[in-house]
């Protein structure tokens, strides 16, 4: 598809309509399926479908190879025998503990503490059925998934159950002998945790089994599927508990330096992402082998990759452990074209079908080695009038072919929201704004009563390869319906469609 014209729509499974609380891959996913189908769209682009850890954020999951159980239909599991209605359906309100203050209960957003609660206390139950009433079929089904798997399935159920076992604190606050993975201690934990193990081994299963399902159903109507690849992956993780020695680690298992970017567009102090840095040699000795298991993984659930901070492979901020901002950092430099050429032979293909994220502090030796890997970057419309340094490459006259375009993304505010806001988070004025807005009227010759629709005509006329609408602005959505503000630790990815939102009118 990255070599055919063609459009979509950025879509998080989380934010789609549905009865339990949060967006699944269920009868809601189908329906949004259609709604593409019939506006003529032939790409969905989703972010990382990882079990989401601090800050309910896709970008800080528990494992870079897993799924997130909250995505797991509950209506499949129901027409499966293994729920009933009655324990499926939950109160539509959480305890007042569960909100916070400054986020009262909302429709259109996640409640998430209520609604992991509530998936927990189900999964017990799914196991008891399973393990009384599954047909033969699905049992051979279930054990073939866990032998296939069992490289990153093992150490994430084991990692999952033992963190149950210690109130989900992180690994490093465990004892030191399974937190170092001693054998006696894994052992041991193995035995203890078997029953937990086994449910976080039949949750995976059945989140890929749906997932495939829902592929299917994307290829019947023409539709590929995006997906997304942070470029770190988070501290609190299966991949650094078991793989310690890919990660710059001290003795305890803490981070020598973490990851984020310098004073940018978001914020004037920059971003403070707390990830781990990789030890690049170390994994350059092995060949890149558990990067390439990492993209091999991935593009066996989705059909192209978009690469998140793509410059990060030229060279990444580090920012030594315990600062506060991320102002005071050094970039360093990463693995280069070597790691794709390990991935591209490991693949044995002769065009790499990822997308690069290529925003931010972009030098020519990054724009080098996308160029190098014949990578398409992104534009982003929302930044193609203002004071980004990128801004000229985002205007549509001097896009490329080789482009995916946008009109905002998942950290962008809605285009709405954009329009109509002041200052925020961002490092603009108020006289940028002023200018921004009367640039963006001359532009696109517009009076702004329809920004949305006027951002969506551009992209779509332009003469890149991909374009791409997040589902906020095909609604003419404000700043209410944002899912992330970069640089908050809080208060984000909880945005959700409504039933019936994308209507008809809307498709055509």
């Amino acid at each position: 598809m990255l070599s055919t014209r063609c459009s979509g729509v950025l879509l998080h499974p989380t934010s789609l309509p549905g009865r339990f609380g949060i967006g699944d891959l269920g009868p809601s996913a189908i329906a949004f399926l259609d709604f593409l189908a019939a506006a003529g769209q032939h790409l969905w682009q989703v972010l990382p479908l990882g079990p989401t850890g601090y800050g309910d954020s896709p970008y800080q999951c528990f494992s870079a190879f897993a799924g997130n159980p909250l995505l797991v239909s509950l209506d499949r599991l129901i027409e499966e025998g293994l729920l009933t209605e009655a324990e499926a359906t939950r109160p539509q309100e959480s305890a007042p503990a569960a909100q916070e203050e400054s986020s009262p209960a909302r429709a259109d957003h996640i409640d998430y503490p209520a609604v992991i609660a509530h998936r927990q206390a189900l999964w017990p139950r799914v196991l008891d059925r399973f393990d009384a009433t599954a047909p033969p079929s699905v049992r051979d089904r279930f054990e073939a998934f866990c032998l296939a798997e069992s490289a990153w399935l093992d150490d994430f159920a084991l990692y999952m159950a033992v963190k149950t076992a210690h109130d989900h604190r992180a690994w490093t606050a465990w004892p030191p002998d399974i937190a170092q993975r001693d054998a006696g201690a894994c052992a041991r934990w193995l035995t203890v945790c078997a029953r937990d193990i086994r449910l976080h081994k039949l949750a995976q299963f059945y989140f890929f089994e749906q997932w495939r399902g829902l592929r299917e159903a994307c290829r019947a109507r023409r539709i590929a599927i995006m997906g997304d690849l942070p470029i770190f992956v988070a501290h609190d993780s299966a991949d650094v508990w078991a793989h310690r020695e890919l990660f710059r680690l001290d003795a305890d298992g803490h981070p020598t330096v973490v990851a984020g970017v310098p004073p940018d567009y978001f914020s004037a102090t920059g971003q403070l992402w707390g990830n781990p840095h990789y030890q690049w040699d170390v994994l350059e000795r092995t060949g890149y082998t558990w990067w390439v298991a990492r993209f091999r993984a991935l593009l066996a659930t989705v059909d192209q990759v978009r690469i998140d901070h793509f410059r990060g492979f030229e060279a990444s901020w580090e920012v030594p452990r315990g600062a506060e901002t991320a102002v005071h950092g050094q970039w360093v430099k990463g693995p280069g074209v070597a790691l794709f050429n390990a991935i591209q032979a490991a693949l044995a293909t002769d065009r790499l079908p990822f997308v690069a994220e290529n925003l931010g502090v972009i030098t020519p030796a990054v724009e080098a080695l996308r160029e190098q890997l014949d990578l398409p970057g992104m534009a982003i419309l929302q930044f193609a009038f203002g004071i980004d340094p990128q801004a000229p490459d985002f205007q549509p006259h001097n896009y490329p072919r080789h482009r995916v375009v946008y009109t905002g993304t998942h950290d962008n505010d809605t285009t709405v929201g954009w329009w109509n806001g002041d200052v925020g988070h961002t490092t603009r004025s108020l006289a940028d704004i002023a200018d921004e807005h009367a640039f963006t009227r001359r532009y696109l010759a517009t009076d702004g009563r329809e920004i949305h629709w006027d951002f969506i005509r551009a992209v779509l006329a332009s003469v890149a390869e991909t374009a791409i609408i997040p589902a906020q602005d095909l609604l003419g959505l404000g700043s209410e319906a944002r899912m992330n503000q970069p640089g908050t630790p809080s208060g984000n990815w909880r945005w959700r469609l409504q039933p019936g939102q994308l209507t008809n009118a809307i498709a055509e």
